[in-house]
């Protein structure tokens, strides 16, 4: 793995859409800008519409300086850039594009190493994939790497035929799978919080933890996604991956090293150990919800079903909670919650890690509630960690008052904290599939999902909408911890 400064060609399909202005751009030119890119590196954007290397060049420019806020400091930047438009279907403008990598190498000095970023619709990718290999593209003297985004399927069997497809063309070690949540910050540090920290791999398990929630909510409607979105909803669109992979990342066991391999090997093992839901458990352990009508920072919005591509009878759901059950020794009857939704009261991605209570608590008797200890990682929009202690009230009471000790990543350095494409366009160029998604984890994903996806979309949701936007989702939601006996930390850090 080469950890500096790699060499390479980077061809992203889908340039004119709108991941890569708003995103692979920007991340490309902050990379740039660190240092962190070798002199032989050059970018190719392809896709459908006809555009002349200056207008591709004039559109990647101000896509740099609409993220940053400010003039391209180095226009050099955009000399790197060149544009190839393609019939994804045509042999021949394959062939073209193949002379252009091939002219482009030769210029910069790259030795035969490529990127192919897929960021576009998931139908094309098995066209595209097939037609890299059948025109030599893939045929080259240094590495090849793949990068696709989500969704990988709408379930277990589509993502197996689209799996198949590409490996024709690819191994699993040259696919890199993005899941964008993998590059944040705090998702990469629940790692160093567990495994660097003797004070919390020891109480990481049955004996010490009630229960782990993760909230993953949006203030933002659908916008312009409502065409795919009503054919995918929050169960594909988030939980399958995103809420799932963080479920991951909390419950694994200690690697034996700090390998790619390693990492995911313990990752898969927590995805396989997740307890099925069968169709008719599928109403005791998630809910679903579809915002209606409300009022988001004091504007009022519409309801799903009046947003625009939307069915106006639509099941869709876009907002989910539910149960999982870990079946393993570290586990075994610790309940994690999960809840990820649209138009809801912020925008926010949190862990709160619940401990259990003291066997024997003297100060439930000089106290009107001795709140339970908590950690809670912050992943966006803050970034950090906060433990939630009892301490004693200042005075002579022995009556106990909640403290908070915090530490806030954004405080000290969030202004230079790297976006997460930047991370996983840089690890990707090392050759580090660390935090992508492999293969194992995405059938083990789909599998568990599957069951839940078939019983909504068979059975009509007779009270949707069911959530104002501007909530914190349908009161399900609550009753599905109070059953246990819990109830959801709210996101603003008032316990």
């Amino acid at each position: 793995m080469n950890n500096v400064n790699p060499k390479s060609l980077i061809v992203i399909f889908g340039a004119t859409g709108d991941l890569a202005k708003r995103k692979l751009f920007p991340s490309i030119y902050r990379l740039y800008q660190k240092g962190k890119l070798s002199e032989e590196f050059a970018v190719v954007g392809v896709a459908r519409r006809p555009l002349s290397n200056d207008e591709f060049r004039r559109y990647v420019s101000q896509s740099v300086e609409d993220s940053t806020k400010q003039e391209l400091s180095d226009p050099s930047f955009v000399s790197r850039f060149y544009y190839h438009s393609l019939d994804v279907t045509s042999a021949a403008s394959y062939q073209e594009l193949k002379t252009l990598l091939e002219r482009l190498e030769e210029t910069y000095r790259i030795p035969g190493n490529r990127i192919f970023y897929l960021a576009m619709a998931p139908e094309f990718f098995g066209t595209i994939t097939s037609h890299l290999k059948s025109e030599g593209l893939t045929a080259t003297n240094g590495w090849k790497r793949l990068v696709i985004e989500k969704p990988f399927g709408h379930d277990v069997k589509s993502a197996q035929q689209l799996n198949k497809e590409i490996r024709q063309s690819f191994s699993e070690k040259e696919i890199f799978r993005i899941d964008h949540y993998l590059g944040k910050e705090m998702v990469q540090n629940i790692e160093v919080i567990r495994f660097a920290n003797a004070i919390f791999e020891p109480l990481w398990n049955n004996r010490f933890i009630a229960n782990i929630q993760i909230t993953s909510s949006e203030t933002l409607g659908v916008e312009d996604r409502g065409r795919y979105y009503d054919h995918s909803g929050a169960l594909r669109d988030m939980v399958q991956n995103h809420m799932l992979q963080m479920v991951a990342l909390l419950a694994m066991e200690p690697p034996i090293k700090l390998t790619t391999d390693d990492i995911r090997n313990e990752k898969v093992k927590v995805l396989r150990a997740l307890r099925p839901i069968t169709h008719d458990e599928v109403d005791q352990y998630f809910v679903r919800g579809q915002y209606g009508r409300g009022f988001i920072r004091g504007q009022e919005v519409v309801g799903y079903r009046e947003e625009n591509s939307v069915d106006p009878q639509s099941n869709t759901e876009t907002f989910v909670a539910g149960k999982l059950m870990i079946d393993n020794f570290r586990w075994a009857g610790v309940p994690f919650y999960i809840r990820t939704g649209k138009r809801m009261t912020e925008k926010s991605t949190k862990i709160v890690v619940q401990f259990k209570d003291v066997p024997m608590n003297l100060y439930y008797r000089t106290s009107e509630h001795v709140h339970p200890n908590l950690l809670v990682i912050h992943i966006q929009p803050d970034e950090g960690i906060t433990l939630h202690l009892n301490a004693k009230k200042s005075g002579e009471s022995m009556k106990t008052t909640p403290i908070k000790l915090d530490y806030c990543n954004n405080c000290i350095d969030g202004i230079n904290t790297p976006e997460a494409y930047e991370k996983l366009l840089y690890d990707c160029m090392r050759g580090d599939a660390t935090n992508f998604t492999h293969w194992d984890e995405v059938a083990a994903s789909w599998s568990f999902v599957d069951p839940i996806s078939e019983v909504w979309a068979n059975t009509k949701a007779a009270d949707f909408p069911n959530y104002e936007a501007g909530s914190m989702g349908p009161k399900k939601a609550d009753e599905l911890l109070q059953k246990d006996g819990f109830h959801w930390w709210p996101l603003n850090g008032t316990m």
